[in-house]
């Protein structure tokens, strides 16, 4: 019986990016238990996953861990993090393992040079390099989420005013560069038909506390009131979500939500765009400004726009959002 262990460390959105090679892996090879290697603060994102058999959390001390890892005596290790503590702890499993192309020259050749040699891949296509040697493929059914039962909200801990239907707007994401500015934010929810439920930790909650302010009751703010499990439910009972590049867009990918993603300094290109069935494509839209010359500036974000103008997102039209709804 194949026992394999796959390795994604973190972050939010990374680590649902790997649920069609969790679940190929459980379908097409009769009988194999899957393991999961992640941080500990992430393993409510895999807590229910039924393709999964046994997680492993860690902090930051791998010396017990592994010595545990090692005595699973795996068949085969999918490194899906590739770094080199994920590499390290290949290594000291000596078993035979696979990963896969990271891009980051290609990325680097783009941001700096201005050159392109990035391939129309997305990253879970690229996450199944590391399986192909057992024979899996991907089965084209899209991203995995499981909410625990435990964590599921009732539409009652919201206002009256969105019990009748409503938008989430996720507003955060780890880079400021990455972000749709707040007074943005405010401005296009005063024009939407729907009320709005804003999304994000605990790090979002003043910049989401100042949008509710600035529209009135329109708008309800949940950043940094629930677990990501309980946002992820409010995500699914959404009658559409509007996001930045980050971890919650590609929960409401799984969850087969329509979607609105607003770019800034990243790009689809990179290949972390929302990745739905072929047959659900439509749900999905991009926004972003195209033909800037300083963009993309990195593969993941700054604290602030290295030019100083933030064009990005500034040049964001809100009548072209309010279209896609």
């Amino acid at each position: 019986m194949p026992k394999i262990l796959l390795i994604r460390f973190s972050s939010i959105g990374d680590i649902v990016l790997t649920s069609p090679v969790v679940r190929c892996l459980k379908q097409q090879l009769p009988g194999a238990e899957i393991h999961f290697l992640t941080k500990k603060q992430y393993l409510p994102l895999l807590s229910s996953n039924p393709f999964i058999d046994k997680l492993w959390g860690f902090d930051d001390n791998f010396n017990d861990l592994l010595s545990l890892l090692k005595k699973e005596r795996f068949s085969f290790v999918a490194d899906l993090h590739r770094n080199i503590r994920s590499a390290w702890v290949v290594m000291n499993l000596m078993r035979p393992a696979g990963t896969y192309p990271k891009l980051n020259i290609q990325k680097w050749l783009l941001t700096r040079l201005r050159i392109d040699l990035l391939p129309d891949v997305h990253i879970v296509d690229r996450y199944f390099r590391a399986v192909k040697r057992l024979g899996v493929t991907n089965d084209g059914k899209g991203l995995d989420y499981f909410i625990p039962p435990g964590e599921e909200v009732k539409p009652d801990i919201l206002p009256l005013s969105h019990r009748g239907g409503y938008y989430v707007f996720v507003i955060g994401a780890r880079h400021n560069t990455k972000i749709f500015p707040a007074d943005r934010v405010a401005k296009l929810c005063a024009k939407l038909p729907k009320p709005v439920v804003l999304l994000g930790g605990p790090e979002d909650a003043g910049r989401a506390e100042r949008i509710a302010l600035l529209t009135g009751g329109r708008v309800y703010n949940a950043c940094g009131q629930l677990t990501i499990n309980q946002s992820a439910s409010l995500v699914r009972q959404a009658e559409k979500v509007i996001t930045n590049d980050t971890g919650l867009m590609h929960i409401a990918a799984a969850l087969k939500k329509p979607i609105i993603s607003i770019w800034g300094n990243t790009i689809p290109a990179f290949g972390m765009y929302p990745y739905l069935p072929k047959s659900m494509e439509i749900l999905s839209t991009i926004i972003e400004v195209k033909g800037l010359h300083c963009r993309p500036c990195s593969k993941l974000g700054y604290e602030a726009c290295p030019k100083k103008h933030f064009d990005c997102m500034n040049r964001i039209d809100d009548d072209q959002i309010i279209s896609a709804l």
